[in-house]
């Protein structure tokens, strides 16, 4: 913040709103904390009420600019310009986009400077830096750590970590794992495999029982053949039962013939 700066909203030597109840001003609301930048930015880029950088600057009919924030929150307690006092209409509030952009392209220091980042970058690119920052602290991913490390050092960390010795699997396979065993575990591997044999295994079982079922059939064709022939030779046998009894009568007859054409004939003597 610019000390000692003065304004007629803030009071002589403030440099912010003070704030002192729920109604009140939040330090540094909505602007950018001067702090920020590698050299001090333009005074035109301040903001008058939060005496920050102008964070998605906003424009009122009367062109005094203010932070968005700062400056809706103005209007949420009066409907004039803080600066000069004129009636503005919220509809009436402008949006500078250009100015906005000239702001991003204003060089900052890297949050973590006071850690020991040099880098510098244009404000708009601030966040894709912090993302990459070896200085950023990160949480220990270990499962039960609660330190925080820089980025740098993460890996060195999670090494000596007492509490890496046994972690869940990150792939939710639920084994608890050491760090040796965490490096070659690839359950998404195992279960595949287990898969693969399971289908090898089914396929078979599945050719089987079909040589088990062409074997049936062919079992079952031969006894229905059987079952056919012996049919046949049941009938034939019926009629040749059948025809025996006729066969039986006719040989008494026969035999009485015989007997008749044996015996001698009675001498009839001749008239």
């Amino acid at each position: 913040m610019l000390a000692g700066l003065s304004c007629w909203v803030c009071g002589p030597g403030t440099g912010s709103l003070s704030l002192t109840g729920p109604d009140t001003w939040s330090l540094q609301s909505g602007g950018y904390d001067l702090n920020l930048f590698a050299s001090p930015p333009d005074s035109n880029f301040v903001c008058s009420v939060c005496h920050g950088v102008l964070k998605r600057p906003a424009r009122l009919p009367c062109s005094h600019i203010f932070c968005k924030k700062c400056i809706l929150q103005w209007l949420a307690r009066q409907k004039t310009c803080p600066c000069c006092r004129k009636e503005v209409k919220r509809k009436k509030i402008v949006h500078m986009n250009k100015l906005r952009k000239a702001i991003g392209r204003l060089e900052v220091k890297c949050k973590n400077a006071d850690a020991g980042c040099i880098v510098t970058c244009p404000l708009a690119h601030r966040k894709g830096h912090q993302d990459s920052c070896p200085f950023e602290l990160m949480a220990c991913p270990n499962e039960g750590c609660t330190s925080q490390v820089p980025r740098g050092t993460l890996a060195e960390h999670r090494q000596h970590c007492q509490q890496g010795s046994q972690q869940r699997c990150p792939l939710g396979c639920g084994a608890t794992l050491d760090p040796a065993e965490r490096a070659r575990h690839n359950c998404y591997q195992e279960l595949h495999n287990a898969w693969s044999t399971r289908q090898e295994h089914n396929r078979t079982l599945m050719l089987c029982l079909l040589r088990r079922v062409r074997w049936l059939h062919q079992a079952t064709s031969v006894v229905h053949r059987e079952l056919a022939e012996l049919s046949n030779f049941l009938e034939e046998d019926t009629a040749l039962l059948e025809g025996a009894p006729q066969e039986a009568e006719a040989v008494p007859e026969g035999n009485v013939g015989a007997e008749v054409v044996g015996e001698p004939r009675a001498n009839v003597p001749c008239k």
